[in-house]
């Protein structure tokens, strides 16, 4: 078994370096800087990273960077993965299209079958989120089609997945951005930026939502990274939602992360869960 939902106890993670990331102008975030981003302070925040996993006994599995795939670093987005196995998804961007490969043959190394690949259409592992064991949420936003939701649910079906197609405004670049289940029942999320039948579902499925403001979503308020055991990796800046986390019963796991942040892209941007209890 690989990951059996987004909140249950995180064992293995697959993560890249930010050696060569760039500010590349390809999203709102990103589109604010206007210099080089410092090396040695990204390299210093992912290892303290790192070391948070470590701590938490998540085990760590690392893709070595490469100047051929300098957005690498964000791993969640190469696909998603399930019990079974992980759906391979198809990039956007020519500056993402060597992580394909790559991380392909990294999952093939580490003995993690393929069931699924969205090849049509346009998918970004950001915008992948379980809602519970049998339902996933794909976002519609930036980087995913209604095409690759379509072969994704179509290629997921067979495993009994219900795959639900949530559109919003491509200014918030992967669903991650603006929503996050961090607990069973629990979820941080910019809700006006929700479709309403979305809204819906998550009322009736009883999810209890901790709300940000639009701006939020600018600074990595909702790209939280759930640990399992009401725990929950998040950034320091986070106060006002850390300490809701806190008042919900949560365990927050505090990273001091900036640089990184400057490309558009937070944990559970840079997290590809490879087993998850």
């Amino acid at each position: 078994m690989y990951v059996k939902n987004g909140t249950g106890v995180l064992k293995k993670v697959l993560i890249s370096t930010p050696y060569y990331l760039k500010a590349a102008k390809i999203n709102e975030i990103a589109k604010k800087w206007d210099y080089e981003l410092n090396v040695e302070k990204m390299m210093a925040e992912h290892e303290a990273f790192v070391k948070a996993y470590r701590e938490n006994g998540v085990e760590v599995e690392i893709l070595p960077a490469d100047a051929g795939r300098p957005n690498g670093v964000f791993a969640r987005d190469f696909g998603g993965c399930v019990k079974e196995g992980y759906i391979l998804g198809n990039f956007r961007l020519p500056l993402r299209y060597k992580e394909h490969t790559d991380y392909e043959a990294k999952m093939a190394e580490l003995g993690v079958p393929k069931i699924a690949e969205v090849k049509e259409g346009l998918f970004e592992g950001g915008d992948f989120m379980f809602l519970n064991e049998k339902t996933i949420a794909v976002g519609m936003l930036d980087r995913t089609n209604e095409t690759g939701v379509r072969e994704i649910r179509e290629q997921l079906a067979p495993f009994g997945y219900e795959v639900i197609g949530v559109p919003s405004n491509p200014a918030y670049l992967h669903l991650d951005m603006m929503f996050n289940l961090v607990d069973d029942h629990l979820a941080v999320t910019y809700e006006e930026g929700l479709p309403e039948e979305f809204r819906g579902w998550l009322k009736a499925h009883e999810i209890e939502l901790i709300k940000v403001e639009e701006e939020a979503i600018f600074r990595h308020g909702c790209n939280l990274q759930a640990l399992g055991n009401h725990r929950v990796m998040s950034l320091s800046q986070n106060t006002k939602v850390n300490r809701q986390l806190e008042q919900h019963g949560m365990e927050v796991v505090e990273l001091d992360i900036t640089e990184i942040l400057k490309a558009g892209g937070g944990p559970h941007c840079m997290t590809f869960p490879l087993v998850r209890e």
